[in-house]
């Protein structure tokens, strides 16, 4: 091979991996500040009230069970996402066309060129077939607990929280974000992930399993929409 024909192969090598760099993202690592929580400041302890029996910001209330409320507090989201699709198409198309031109006669005779005549016959015929079946189901079920990070004005809970657990050869992990509302979480302090609003679900994992089940770089470049055929 010859040093053009090498740097021609380095140069289209080079397009590909550049052009395939915009579709591979960076590897999720934990403690991600979008997913860490809040945490509040630390409760000063107030100094001793001499006479009383009463501290502040010690009480304790007899009849409110321990729901989340606050900034901080942690929450249980019970997840239980299950989801099916099924599509169907059917396409046929068909036309026809004919087209016949007769010349005549001119003075009795038929007019021609040479051993040709002018009389034209055009058909076409066009037919278009086309059939597709998607169906598709996926389900998530376990649970996970997450904090309270922000309390917007209308009393609505912004949450936010992650789980990784190393397994033998990667990571898996669970990422979860959404809205809650107060009325929402039952009394044991848990939510069904089907009560979030915005929500924001993802479980996926690293790793040797992980990479296994992808398609190299130079594979997802020749499915990918930036390839022209």
């Amino acid at each position: 091979m010859n040093i053009g024909k090498q740097n021609g192969f380095v140069k289209v090598a080079a397009v590909l991996m550049l052009l395939q760099g915009c579709t591979i993202g960076p590897q999720p690592v934990p403690d991600d500040p979008r997913y860490a929580p809040v945490i509040p400041a630390s409760t000063e302890i107030p100094s001793p009230n001499l006479g009383g029996i009463y501290r502040p910001g010690f009480s304790v209330s007899l009849f409110e069970d321990r729901r989340a409320t606050r900034v901080g507090d942690v929450i249980s989201v019970i997840l239980s996402e299950r989801t099916q699709s099924s599509k169907t198409a059917d396409t046929e198309i068909t036309k026809e066309n004919s087209i016949s031109i007769d010349a005549g006669t001119i003075m009795g005779v038929t007019p021609s060129m040479g051993n040709y005549n002018l009389a034209t016959a055009v058909e076409q015929d066009r037919e278009l077939t086309g059939e597709a079946a998607s169906d598709q189901s996926n389900s998530l079920n376990g649970s996970i607990a997450v904090t309270v990070a922000e309390i917007l004005p209308n009393g609505l809970m912004m949450v936010r929280g992650e789980k990784w657990m190393t397994l033998n050869r990667g990571e898996e992990f669970i990422r979860i974000s959404g809205l809650v509302r107060p009325e929402d979480i039952q009394p044991d302090n848990t939510i069904l992930s089907t009560r979030l609003a915005d929500a924001r679900i993802t479980y996926s994992g690293t790793g040797e399993l992980a990479d296994s089940n992808k398609q190299g770089w130079a594979s997802r470049f020749f499915n990918s929409e930036y390839w022209p055929f």
